[in-house]
């Protein structure tokens, strides 16, 4: 019972991410403060897989029974097979839709509130990500925050950058496709973007921001060039290496200047 009161180190989901979060939770070793994180947990979207499922896509649609759907991608997918999948599984059943295809290889916070804007311009009610992790990323955070339109944009980013907030309403339908086999941001609520001037990255970590049906169709990565396939094996592989060094700010600032760090 006392190592129950006194932990203050417990899975990631219950810990409030804090210097001073504390959970009831038993766990071994709680004495130590070297030890960290020691729970998985895994909540995934709801997955759809197989050669061609890309063309059910305008059956979603109308199962979300959106009026008013935008898809988002970047120039390059724009030309691709799985792009023109999606837009004639749209045509086909009269649905009709916009593009945004100026999403950024490694998005920005510029980047993301330009998606952003525009999708908040024309209030749309459902999102087709089509493409790898910066076009997933940036339209989760397009379809949150779409939701919250009095919110701005670090309001739900944790800190040290942004306040941390809930959002008072969820995420809009989301589906994404994958183009590229290494991120997995089709089934996380995860959505990473580049502070230049901070020479740092941040992200939103929500569950609310996971896709609500992620569409994996094997025959959208034959269209990869063979660098960006390597890369993918390459984006894996530091995924898994993160999950091991990464270490909370907090703990960080420890070893850094505050104001080195302008945070």
């Amino acid at each position: 019972m006392t190592r129950l009161n006194q932990s203050k180190t417990c899975c990631p989901h219950h810990s409030g991410g804090g210097i001073d979060a504390v959970c009831n939770i038993s766990r071994p070793n709680t004495n130590s403060s070297e030890v960290g994180d020691y729970a998985f947990e895994m909540i995934n979207s709801t997955l759809r897989f197989g050669k061609g499922v890309t063309a059910e896509v305008g059956y979603d649609v109308q199962n979300f029974g959106s009026k008013r759907p935008l898809i988002v991608t970047d120039s390059n997918v724009a030309e691709t097979r799985a792009f023109k999948e999606v837009a004639n599984s749209l045509t086909k059943l009269g649905i009709k839709f916009d593009v945004f295809d100026k999403v950024r290889c490694e998005p920005s916070q510029k980047s993301m509130e330009e998606a952003i804007n525009f999708s908040r311009s024309k209030n749309y009610d459902l999102f087709i990500a089509v493409g790898g992790g910066s076009v997933i990323d940036t339209t989760k955070a397009a379809a949150l925050l779409t939701n919250n339109s009095d919110a701005d944009f670090l309001d739900f980013v944790p800190q040290p950058f942004g306040k941390g907030s809930l959002p008072s309403k969820p995420m809009l339908p989301l589906i994404a496709i994958p183009t590229t086999a290494g991120t997995g941001s089709e089934t996380t609520g995860v959505s990473i973007f580049d502070l230049p001037e901070k020479k740092s990255k941040a992200g939103f970590r929500l569950r609310t921001i996971k896709p609500t049906l992620a569409i994996v169709d094997p025959l959208n990565m034959l269209t990869m060039p063979r660098n960006v396939a390597i890369y993918s094996g390459f984006d894996v592989l530091c995924h898994a290496l993160e999950s091991f060094t990464a270490t909370p700010y907090y703990k960080v600032l420890f070893f850094y200047n505050r104001k080195a760090l302008k945070i």
